[in-house]
């Protein structure tokens, strides 16, 4: 592929977004899952125009979501097969969130983020993410399951990375429902868990930790990490946190764990640390995420030396893992 034709293919890659949004939105491969049918058969329980429906699933056909057979009815490839709802990896929701009108609209007002600093989502809709998904409970269900299928085989890396085995209290702090928290506990078996979150998230994730198995492990904390967090752990997790905030706000929720922490405690944050060079790295993408829809960062190890210090904390090391994110080490200087 030529340059311009390399540019213009990715500058319409939201044709492609918003193509298997509507897919997702008309939840497509739950009416596919029993059998191949047609346009005119899911028109009327899908609410849509029967000749625009196959329109939308002959495209769907191009890109390997459905196949098209010579009668023109639509089945489920196996790439199709991963957006049913509940299927593994969570894409149906990943999508539903991340594709989904409240995301777009943010990042609508991307030329305004460069222009001034500001977020996407306060221009947009005058309000932060974390605000607008405690407001509308189902959208933030959607987000809840979005974490766990973007960020994918992620956990178990971080498990297999670090020596949590040395751990007796682990204190994930804006946890969100578990998923985390729960491949550590599973891989080490001495640890106990304390997930902290705002409480509509732990509500959540009463089910999710009792579905793993690990109700008897996991004790569940309503918090809000900018006025605390729960105290006596020996390893504190802060795992896709501190991107979510200004310096300002980061600076706030270090301190809180610094104060919470008992003497020979660690602190733990779970990131895609930004390497140096030209290189694509998912994490330079994920920063102008953080620019449009919260208004934090990602940053480098020099970066995330700087912030820890301003909180207290030395980095000792940065621990690479299997996935895109790496582990920074850092502890109190007392």
């Amino acid at each position: 592929m030529n340059e311009p034709a390399q540019l213009i293919q990715m500058a319409t890659g939201y044709w492609v977004s918003r193509t298997v949004y509507a897919a997702a939105h008309f939840n497509l491969a739950d009416h596919l899952a029993d059998g191949p049918k047609s346009a005119a058969e899911l028109a009327e329980p899908t609410g849509t125009h029967e000749l625009s429906l196959h329109r939308l699933m002959r495209t769907l056909a191009g890109l390997g979501v459905l196949s098209e057979d010579a009668d023109h009815r639509f089945a489920l490839t196996p790439l199709g097969d991963a957006l049913r709802s509940g299927a593994p990896g969570s894409a149906r929701a990943t999508i539903l969130a991340l594709a989904g009108d409240w995301w777009w609209q943010a990042w609508e007002q991307v030329l305004y983020c460069l222009q001034t600093g500001e977020t996407g989502m306060q221009k947009a809709h005058g309000t932060t993410v974390f605000e607008y998904l405690a407001a509308h409970p189902a959208e933030a269900a959607h987000f809840n399951d979005a974490m766990i299928g973007f960020h994918g085989a992620e956990p178990n890396a971080v498990a297999a990375a670090y020596d949590f085995s040395t751990s007796q209290s682990i204190v994930d702090v804006g946890g969100g429902t578990g998923n985390l928290l729960t491949a550590i506990l599973e891989r080490h078996r001495g640890p106990r868990g304390v997930l902290a979150d705002r409480p509509h998230v732990v509500r959540e994730a009463a089910a999710f930790v009792r579905s793993r198995g690990l109700a008897d492990r996991v004790t569940l904390e309503g918090i809000d990490f900018f006025s605390g967090v729960p105290s006596g752990g020996d390893t504190y997790v802060l795992s896709h946190v501190i991107h979510d905030w200004n310096e300002d706000q980061c600076v706030t929720i270090l301190n809180n764990c610094a104060r919470a922490m008992k003497p020979g405690s660690r602190l733990l944050i779970v990131e895609m640390v930004l390497p140096a060079g030209d290189g694509f790295h998912p994490g330079k993408l994920l920063d102008l995420v953080m620019l449009v829809m919260p208004g934090g960062r990602e940053r480098t190890e020099e970066e995330y030396g700087a912030l820890v210090c301003k909180a207290g904390f030395r980095l000792t090391r940065v621990v690479p893992t299997e996935s895109a994110v790496s582990i920074v080490e850092a502890v109190p200087i007392r």
